[in-house]
């Protein structure tokens, strides 16, 4: 079960930062990927950011160098950080935790977070 833990989005300037986080419960979660998505209104769903088991992180690269993944295991939750620096307008979305076996999510997506971006 995919829980977002702390809805830490909102509305923030350009340029600002923000920071949040995820929990995901089950063995799955912790043996495998997890990522970060985003959906902008009227766009489909990306994955911005993914972060294998082993902690290797892959980012696309609209978002590379402004966005950091991490990951910390705690028994079979796994704790799911995205970091966002210089944030721009075109990052205005709802942000999305999930698992990822390779790169395909496998849980029920959560609520999201929404994050809007002022100019």
């Amino acid at each position: 079960q995919v829980q977002l833990a702390e809805p830490g989005g909102g509305l923030v300037q350009a340029g600002g930062s923000l920071r949040f986080s995820c929990a995901a419960s089950g063995s799955m979660f912790r043996m495998n990927n997890m990522g970060w998505y985003r959906q902008g209104l009227g766009k489909q769903r990306e994955l911005v950011a993914r972060i294998s088991n082993g902690g290797i992180t892959n980012y696309a690269d609209s978002v590379k160098g402004r966005f950091t993944i991490s990951r910390a295991n705690a028994g079979n939750t796994v704790y799911l950080y995205l970091q966002i620096n210089s944030l721009k307008p075109e990052d205005t979305a709802i942000y999305y935790c999930n698992g990822l076996v390779g790169w395909d999510p496998f849980a029920s997506w959560g609520q999201g977070t929404q994050v809007t971006v002022s100019s």
